[in-house]
């Protein structure tokens, strides 16, 4: 198991600290998702480092450049919970809704939820598609594949002025040309050649 100063060490080209619980949560969920993932098929990445860099250092850059404070939450296409959960790490208030439909995989995120001692979590097994009545003010996307689709259908559960944070390759942001979303940032993630983060604000008129 890594021990603290080592995740410290990783962590140092995405730009953010962690307080003495934050490092709990975090270690408590990588030991989690190492044991789980030999089975269940959570993450392809299987070495510690590489999951502390690829999904919580990836996850948490988003935090170096805007606050999610108090925000409500919508992780699509979940999986492993990133970067929905892991942004929870770095926002303790925010309200979080993770759309998972493999049972499995959602097992997995309410253990997270229910060892890491985190509160205002759901897990939910609808697709974006299938959600109604619901608004958020945030959104975030990673590692999904029909990307032109889901960014559709997010905007019908986004409030006016929302914003949708992707992780996604250089390759796929052409994907992103046409949309009701106004794409206002563009940013490469650390220690990658093409993933990057891109951000969107829903339009009024949407």
């Amino acid at each position: 198991m890594l021990n603290l100063s080592r995740i410290r060490e990783l962590l140092e080209p995405f730009g953010v600290a962690l307080d003495p619980r934050q490092e709990a949560q975090l270690a408590c969920y990588l030991n989690l998702l190492l044991r789980w993932n030999q089975r269940i098929n959570l993450t392809s990445v299987r070495s510690e480092e590489d999951c502390v860099t690829r999904h919580f250092g990836e996850s948490f850059y988003l935090a170096h450049f805007e606050d999610l404070s108090g925000c409500r939450l919508l992780d699509v296409g979940s999986g492993a919970g990133f970067p929905g959960l892991a942004l929870k790490i770095m926002f303790p208030d925010i309200e979080t809704t993770l759309l998972e439909p493999v049972a499995k995989k959602r097992a997995f995120l309410k253990e997270v939820v229910r060892s890491c001692g985190m509160d205002r979590v759901t897990a939910r097994p609808e697709r974006i598609e299938e959600i109604v009545l619901a608004k958020y003010n945030v959104a975030t996307v990673r590692a999904v594949g029909d990307l032109r689709s889901i960014v559709t259908s997010i905007n019908r559960v986004l409030d006016p002025g929302g914003r949708l944070h992707l992780w996604i390759s250089e390759k796929q942001r052409s994907e992103l040309e046409t949309s009701v979303f106004e794409w206002t940032r563009t940013l490469r993630i650390p220690l990658s050649r093409e993933r990057e983060i891109v951000t969107g604000v829903l339009r009024e008129c949407a």
